[in-house]
């Protein structure tokens, strides 16, 4: 059976689940996680698990009770972690006869089309086997130039790599409020989404948790790709005994982040633009541009931008941003920001006539090959 006749579903496990109050692994909580997922099984679902938690195990074991800022120590500790964690979720798993393998990526991996087509054939092929793979961060060896960051961005990278049906990304509140519920009382949790605006940005703050690197940012921006490529994402409270179930029976749970009526075709080099490295920078495009980048997949010409932010070179990652400030789309640069300003508010003509504009008189500011529109 290939990934597309699968049913699969990504599950995405944070540090600040997985954890108690006291910062040590939930044994009862991985027996539970683990009911469910043999229960969903049974109900056709094919499982991944993208899991946190190897650093918090690390640190626990080496009876570190304040988390180090140094990589050395950090990586020593995922490496100790991973160990720890990999057995835990065996064990549990052990007892529904599931049997679990470990596999850990990291985004050098997935930047080479080559590697990254191993990674999906390898994940493909432990399906077919019954097995249910946890996937990490390779945390040990990962430093800070070619990490994720976050297993928020890695679970959707996962998904679209095996082409899943449904991401589910535990949080420890119930999804995404109208404020920091841990803040505001009169916070409410949005059930739906059907398009990331400006004011759902605005809403999402920094992560509530000490042990996790996240924050509902990060799964915001997770869910933009994911909606792009026609993927539903829900994000709900992790520490729930039947979400997984309730979810995949058809039931609301949490916030639903519905993929766009038209999936966008994001191949392995576009994931990594829209997954990768933070933008260096953005371009501001009129409306004509905007509606060229968003209805016909057309590249970004130098004639559409109407002004630059940031500095950036050619070929580093750029946010395209419309007249009201929403980001519609991510691309690597064709030209630098220098070159991009100089042509700003240029006819084509004007452009072609300048000879520092040599290169945007022949090629786009952004390709469409190198362009992921979220709209």
């Amino acid at each position: 059976m290939t990934l597309e006749q699968k049913k699969i579903l990504v599950v995405k496990i944070g540090s600040s689940t997985l954890v108690n109050s006291e910062g040590r692994l939930d044994g009862a909580y991985l027996s539970s996680l683990a009911f469910q997922i043999s229960a969903i099984r049974d109900a056709g679902w094919t499982p991944i698990i993208v899991t946190s938690g190897s650093i918090a195990c690390g640190l626990e074991a080496l009876d570190m009770t304040e988390r180090p800022s140094d990589t050395p120590t950090l990586q020593a500790a995922a490496s100790v972690g991973t160990n720890i964690l990999v057995s835990a979720y065996a064990h549990a798993f052990e007892r529904y006869n599931m049997l679990t393998s470990v596999v850990l990526i990291t985004r050098q991996i997935t930047a080479d089309r080559e590697q990254y087509l191993h990674v999906r054939d390898t994940l493909e092929r432990l399906l077919d086997l019954g097995v249910v793979p946890i996937i990490n961060e390779n945390d040990t060896v990962s430093v800070e130039q070619l990490r994720f960051g976050d297993n928020d961005t890695l679970a959707a990278l996962v998904a679209c790599l095996v082409k899943a049906q449904l991401c589910v990304i535990f949080s420890d509140i119930d999804g995404l409020y109208t404020a920091n519920p841990f803040e505001d009382p009169t916070a409410t949790l949005i059930e739906e989404v059907a398009s990331i605006t400006p004011e759902l940005m605005a809403v999402a703050g920094g992560s509530s948790s000490t042990v996790g690197s996240g924050g509902m940012i990060t799964k915001i921006r997770a869910a933009r790709v994911l909606m792009a490529a026609g993927i539903d994402l829900v994000i709900c409270n992790g520490r729930n005994t039947d979400s997984l179930v309730r979810l995949t029976a058809g039931e609301r749970v949490g916030t639903r982040f519905s993929p766009l009526a038209k999936a966008h075709d994001i191949t392995p080099k576009k994931l990594w633009i829209a997954l990768g490295d933070t933008a260096k920078g953005a371009v501001i495009v009129d409306e004509g541009a905007r509606e060229a980048l968003v209805s016909r997949g057309s590249s970004l010409l130098a004639v559409g931008v109407r002004g630059v932010e940031g500095s950036f070179a050619r070929e580093d990652i750029i946010d395209i941003i419309d007249g009201s400030g929403h980001i519609i789309a991510r691309g690597k640069a064709g030209a630098s920001s220098s070159e991009v300003t100089l042509a700003c508010g240029r006819s084509q003509k004007e452009i072609k006539g300048n000879e520092l504009l040599a290169n945007l008189a022949q090629h786009p500011v952004v390709h469409r090959d190198d362009l992921v529109v979220f709209e």
